[in-house]
């Protein structure tokens, strides 16, 4: 899988949670991902189309993470995964997909979005539509884990 692909989309998740909900996380080292079950509690897939690649985008947070991330960014939020933080997860993964869209478009690299499908529950599990490996890298924060996967044919 190339580089030139991950980096604008670990950037932009960086950037969204920096900027929008007061939050810095540390990105650790990525690895393949053997199965399909998340390793949070709440998570975003977005799939992705261009000319030079298919792929598809997954971000999934722990629950505390996700609802401090709500409580920073709108002041309240609720005490277990509801709605609203599905809601908010979906709203994060488009966020950070349109800001990697401007990073990649800037190297010529242009692609669709699909709209975002948001999934919770314990132990459910991500589909990613491309055939090539999957990447995921850890993002660690106070207030616990996100995952951020991807996975391109080219």
């Amino acid at each position: 899988m190339n580089v030139e692909f991950i980096n604008p989309f670990l950037a932009s998740m960086l950037n969204v949670m920096s900027t929008m909900a007061q939050m810095e996380l540390a990105p650790e080292k990525p690895k393949l991902k053997k199965d399909e079950v998340a390793m949070g509690d709440v998570s975003g897939l977005i799939g992705m189309v261009s000319d030079q690649a298919k792929g598809s985008l997954s971000i999934t947070f722990e629950g505390p993470l996700a609802i401090a991330t709500m409580k920073n960014m709108v002041g309240e939020g609720p005490d277990e995964i509801n709605e609203e933080i599905t809601d908010l997860v979906g709203e994060i993964t488009n966020m950070v997909t349109g800001g990697a869209k401007r990073m990649l478009s800037e190297k010529g690299i242009e692609f669709d979005m699909a709209t975002p499908m948001v999934v919770s529950g314990n132990n459910h599990t991500i589909h990613h539509k491309a055939e090539g490996p999957v990447v995921i890298i850890p993002l660690n924060s106070p207030h616990g884990k996100a995952f951020i996967e991807f996975s391109f044919d080219k």
